[in-house]
């Protein structure tokens, strides 16, 4: 009876397993077809499908979340990461993308506080960057002006662009190191050190010369009656 008995679960676990594995195909199949198509609602729940199978450490979890960052779903981007970031907190590209998402949702404080972590991990200066504009934003501005200092001593490969609205209907881009000095000076204004900010303005306008914004300000400065 005992042998019966297991012979009868081994037949099901087999089954079990095969059934899983025939499922597991056809989503992947269908997820390739989906993202072909540019189809993210029926992507989205064969990811769903996969990592149901797969279990808790499936990698499409991760896919999970570029799937909704790329498409700037950024609450179920956040919620993904999340998840994540609990057993993986090394994931650079995962902690980045929270951050972003935080931002992008006005959650500024929490946001602050991813950048901060990222920030300790790589030593970025686009990272310190963007910590220093988000406690702008937040009204700190000693921890904005120690922030942007950090993030012009730090190296810098030239590749990174930031873009800035002028109106409605005209944004500029800026190269980073630009981009760091403007802001550095906007800090200095709500700090009412106006030399410091004008220091600021004209370098970020040598290092870029057609900077709008900065000119402008630099102009304001100047116009200003010692």
């Amino acid at each position: 009876m005992k042998n019966l008995l297991y012979i009868l679960t081994f037949i099901i676990t087999t089954a079990a397993i095969a059934q899983n594995a025939t499922t597991l195909d056809i989503e992947k199949q269908q997820l390739k077809q989906a993202l072909a198509y540019g189809d993210n609602a029926v992507a989205a729940a064969s990811m769903y499908a996969i990592i149901n199978i797969e279990g808790p450490q499936s990698t499409y979890k991760d896919s999970l979340a570029y799937l909704y960052f790329n498409a700037r779903n950024y609450s179920s981007c956040f919620l993904v990461t999340n998840d994540i970031l609990k057993n993986n907190s090394n994931n650079l590209e995962l902690l980045e993308m929270q951050a972003i998402s935080l931002e992008s949702l006005g959650a500024y404080g929490k946001a602050v506080e991813v950048y901060e972590t990222l920030l300790t991990k790589t030593n970025n200066n686009y990272h310190a960057y963007k910590l220093a504009g988000l406690q702008l934003a937040l009204n700190k501005f000693e921890a904005a002006n120690s922030s942007i200092k950090k993030a012009d001593q730090l190296p810098d490969d030239g590749k990174v662009e930031v873009t800035f609205q002028v109106n409605k209907n005209y944004n500029e881009n800026v190269n980073l190191k630009s981009a760091i000095a403007y802001v550095e000076g906007i800090i200095a204004l709500n700090l009412k050190k106006n030399a410091e900010a004008k220091l600021s303005f004209e370098r970020a306008i040598k290092l870029f010369p057609n900077f709008v914004l900065a000119k402008g300000k630099l102009e304001a400065l100047n116009a200003i009656k010692e």
